[in-house]
């Protein structure tokens, strides 16, 4: 969900998606295979040596990173309750621990960006994935709640580095596989959080929250221990005048992907500044438009985390109803039935695209919206558990397809030089709304059922209201 970009959250790997792009890259590609003697840009030869095991390489390592993303996202709702336990803490002070997480990586984004830039993504990527280790071990021996707090917004600071692998990821993928790979991110995303709850239901009755936040950092350490053979950007090598070695990382993904490597002189990919584009987002012909998509993107991870926490504070309270003179958190029950929740995320997103190719991705934004403003009003009275269980499932599975569809909606609507800069400004409303969902679905929530679920259903309907209002879209998914 990011992630995002993970920037969340933020997905800058679909830059290049609208049609005419992959209609222009084609044309690019014959240019290159006429005339081998000419020059030619990274993307032209990425295009020219297609999707093949070089990718798919790729895809299982940058796969890891947004797993351990979503598993650490997953982890803050189970670490709430149990803290209560623990160290007799305030719901406020629950609703701290994560918000402190979103705040890390908002602050750390600029950061990891600009060291990615100067050294390079895969040693960023590298340090990130040792720090990330580390912080997690380190949080899973925490002696009070403010040594937590400070470790999880370390945790958060390196979080906001799996945006980077998302862009190395990007600038290896052929031009007319973005829009899918897209999806496949999210599959690992969703795989993430199912594995984490996985963990729990084994970890959690023996070890605790310190076992499952040790343990939850396995694929990241997997990542880690696999980083050495990750492969540079070619483009960003190119960029910074290293062609040698660009064309050497494009002769490795030729000889992967069986491909011969082309002919002729490399030259570097425009680039255009970040600063000037930021700006160009504002514009008189593009102000409405990204106030709108910023939003969105708050609004759909305000709805996406508020729901993932919403479901650990309605499990245990009904714990608490049952054994009102014990300090219960979870039982087995309840891993199970967050596992059935999480699942939802995989029909969610599956089910989005095939909405989407009928009625395209703003039609599709709006009905999932509404529907789940539908399930927030059910969850108001709702008091049996399979009720409640089913409602979450739909509920998880409409915002997870919401944040399927804007993901690629999203760099469509601007133009293509504004795609990436667009979709790293709507990441930082997306980490805001995920900084003040926490003391809605937990503070709030402890106090109020009905006031929560009433704010997530204003929410979710301005949303909807919001996405009205968006410029039209092709019907497809690109």
């Amino acid at each position: 969900m990011y992630y995002l970009n993970n920037e969340p959250a933020a997905l800058p790997s679909p830059a290049n998606l609208a049609p005419r792009d992959v209609h222009s890259s084609t044309l690019e590609l014959k240019t290159v295979s006429i005339n081998p003697d000419d020059t030619y840009t990274v993307q032209q030869a990425i295009n020219a040596f297609g999707f093949g095991w070089f990718h798919v390489k790729l895809s299982l390592l940058v796969g890891l990173c947004w797993m351990s993303d979503s598993m650490e996202m997953a982890i803050l709702s189970i670490l709430g309750p149990s803290l209560f336990c623990e160290w007799n803490v305030t719901k406020f002070q629950q609703a701290s621990v994560t918000t402190v997480v979103f705040l890390g990586m908002m602050l750390s984004s600029s950061f990891w960006t600009q060291l990615s830039n100067r050294y390079g993504r895969k040693s960023a990527l590298t340090l990130f994935g040792v720090l990330l280790v580390l912080y997690s071990i380190l949080s899973s021996v925490a002696p009070s709640y403010a040594w937590l707090l400070t470790l999880r917004g370390l945790v958060g600071f390196a979080i906001g580095c799996v945006p980077q692998s998302v862009t190395l990821y990007a600038e290896f993928l052929p031009t007319k596989h973005k829009g899918k790979c897209v999806v496949l991110m999210d599959c690992f995303w969703a795989l993430g959080a199912c594995f984490e709850v996985v963990l729990a239901l084994v970890v959690y009755p023996y070890y605790g929250w310190r076992g499952l936040l040790a343990l939850s950092a396995t694929p990241l350490l997997i990542f880690t221990i696999l980083s050495p053979w990750l492969s540079e950007s070619a483009r960003y090598y190119s960029y910074n005048g290293h062609n040698d070695k660009a064309i050497k990382v494009l002769e490795q993904i030729a000889h992967n992907n069986k491909r011969h490597m082309l002919m002729g002189r490399l030259m570097a990919d425009d680039e255009p500044s970040c600063a000037e584009s930021f700006r160009s987002l504002l514009s008189p012909s593009l102000y409405r438009t990204t106030i709108l998509l910023w939003f969105l993107w708050l609004a759909s991870a305000f709805c996406y985390y508020g729901l993932v926490l919403v479901t650990t504070e309605l499990l245990v309270a009904r714990n608490k109803e049952s054994h009102p003179n014990e300090c219960v958190t979870f039982m087995t029950s309840d891993f199970m039935d967050l596992l059935w929740i999480t699942l939802s995320e995989f029909p969610g997103i599956l089910l989005t695209i095939k909405v989407v190719k009928l009625f395209g991705k703003k039609k599709t934004i709006v009905l999932q919206y509404l529907a789940l403003v539908l399930c927030t009003l059910v969850l108001m009275s709702v008091e049996s558990r399979f009720s409640t269980s089913v409602t979450l499932f739909i509920a998880r599975g409409t915002i997870s397809g919401i944040f399927q569809a804007i993901y690629v909606y999203t760099p469509e609507i601007y133009p293509a030089a504004l795609r990436s800069v667009g979709v790293s400004g709507c990441s930082v409303l997306a980490r805001l709304g995920a900084m003040l969902t926490p003391f809605v679905a937990q503070v709030l929530m402890d106090s109020s059922r009905i006031q929560a679920m009433s704010t997530y259903a204003i929410v979710g309907l301005l949303a909807s209201i919001a996405c009205v209002f968006l410029p039209r879209e092709t019907v497809g998914y690109h």
